[in-house]
């Protein structure tokens, strides 16, 4: 229901303003630039997100089945029990979604997007299995959704490719003040859930292995930042600046860490079939089918979002609300420069792309390196797409009450956001 009133707000929202432009700014090309945008969206919702999405979603079912089906899925679920336990309490001990869930968190740690959607998909239809109300989202689906929107990301690797395309003198000077800032978001996410489902979080079995996690992931980032650094024989080379080195390693390493921490997964997921003797091709089939028809049933929910959000984008409303909030924030700060990167914080919740096209409109106005630049990139690493997030998983499972989803998710958005300002005022 209330994504039903989100959805209408969008559009309803979007028509007036743009009938205040028609009627008071004499903008006769707006209702003609919103419906272009409309129709634009619709086509690029199918043609370059559900069908490219497809393909991979139906790989990657296609191989969580062979993990599946030979018991690799339980194994996993059986290492992060004592964790998931407390944040799940309605999962039940060795059920799939455990395994399905740990691997799509991991997905998104590594900042693997490819990979994570399909996952995170493969563990919202496991956990519909429990779900006695078919189409309303349990406790433990708004907690993983949530858990995704909050976007825990350890390789930041879209953001720093972007930035080095964009000539920045220093791509990955952003890669701390993002860590943080997905933490906050991540941990806001998870707090603010627990408060509306009334979990208890503050218990050693939880604690220990949140510490244990927390030290893995130091581990992993500071092995991929010490092997980034560069000596005197790399400078010798190619490149004379150690920061423009550094940048260098840190974006080939961090893609080859990734690449080599999913290919592994892959073959493990073909050894251990191998090893218990599974047919891990029928399995796949199998799998893929099951993608196949989820990728087809995830379309109508994803067009119906994203047209609303062009609507909303290119009727002027969202330009109207930054302005505001720049007039509001100077009456108590001479600091107003945060504002500039505002369009990429209020777009990041609906739409990734569209976050990502302010990010970069920010980066051309401003320049990458600057303040607002940087601020903007924070920004746009420290959370996830709620609303598209929302639509793709929820939708394809056919939850169509999402409960305090939108609340919880827009906490940790918002958390996320407020740090990723705070951090750029502090590192830059």
């Amino acid at each position: 229901m209330i994504l039903n009133y989100v959805w209408i707000a969008f559009i309803l929202i979007a028509f007036i303003v743009a009938l205040f432009k028609l009627l008071f700014e004499n903008d006769l090309a707006v209702f003609g630039t919103m419906f272009a945008e409309a129709l634009s969206m619709a086509k690029f919702s199918v043609m370059d997100i559900a069908l490219p999405l497809s393909g991979v979603m139906i790989f990657w079912m296609g191989m969580m089945k062979i993990a599946e089906n030979s018991g690799l899925v339980n194994v996993f679920s059986s290492w992060l029990w004592p964790f998931f336990k407390y944040l799940f309490p309605e999962v039940p001990k060795g059920h799939p979604a455990a395994g399905a869930m740990a691997m799509n968190l991991s997905a998104n740690v590594l900042g693997l997007d490819n990979a994570a959607t399909p996952l995170g998909i493969n563990a919202m239809k496991e956990l519909q299995s429990l779900n006695p109300e078919k189409d309303k989202a349990s406790n433990a689906q708004i907690m993983f959704l949530v858990l995704n929107t909050s976007g825990l990301t350890v390789i930041p690797s879209s953001i720093i490719a972007l930035r080095a395309a964009s000539n920045s003198q220093s791509p990955t000077d952003i890669f701390i003040p993002i860590l943080i800032a997905t933490a906050v978001s991540t941990i806001a996410g998870i707090a603010t859930t627990s408060v509306y489902q009334k979990i208890n979080l503050f218990k050693s079995g939880f604690l220990i292995p949140l510490f244990v996690v927390i030290s893995l992931l130091s581990l992993l980032v500071g092995s991929i930042v010490y092997f980034s650094y560069c000596d005197s024989t790399s400078l010798a080379t190619e490149i004379t600046d150690a920061s423009q080195c550094f940048s260098k390693r840190l974006g080939i390493i961090s893609g080859f860490a990734g690449s080599f921490i999913i290919l592994l997964i892959l073959f493990t997921f073909i050894a251990y079939a191998l090893h218990k003797r599974n047919n891990a091709y029928e399995s796949f089939i199998e799998g893929a089918r099951e993608g196949f028809n989820t990728a087809v049933s995830i379309i109508p929910y994803l067009i119906a979002m994203l047209v609303a959000i062009a609507l909303f984008r290119s009727s002027g409303a969202m330009n109207y609300i930054i302005e505001g909030l720049r007039g509001v924030f100077a009456l108590f700060t001479s600091k107003t420069e945060f504002a500039d990167a505002l369009p990429t914080a209020l777009m990041r919740p609906l739409s990734g792309s569209g976050s990502r096209a302010m990010m970069i409109e920010c980066w051309k106005t401003f320049h990458v390196d600057s303040l607002q630049g940087r601020m903007a990139s924070v920004i746009q690493g420290s959370t996830e797409t709620t609303f598209y997030t929302i639509a793709v998983y929820f939708g394809s499972v056919g939850i169509k009450k999402v409960r305090h989803t939108i609340a919880c998710g827009l906490a940790a958005d918002i958390a996320g956001i407020i740090a990723a300002i705070w951090i750029s005022y502090i590192f830059f």
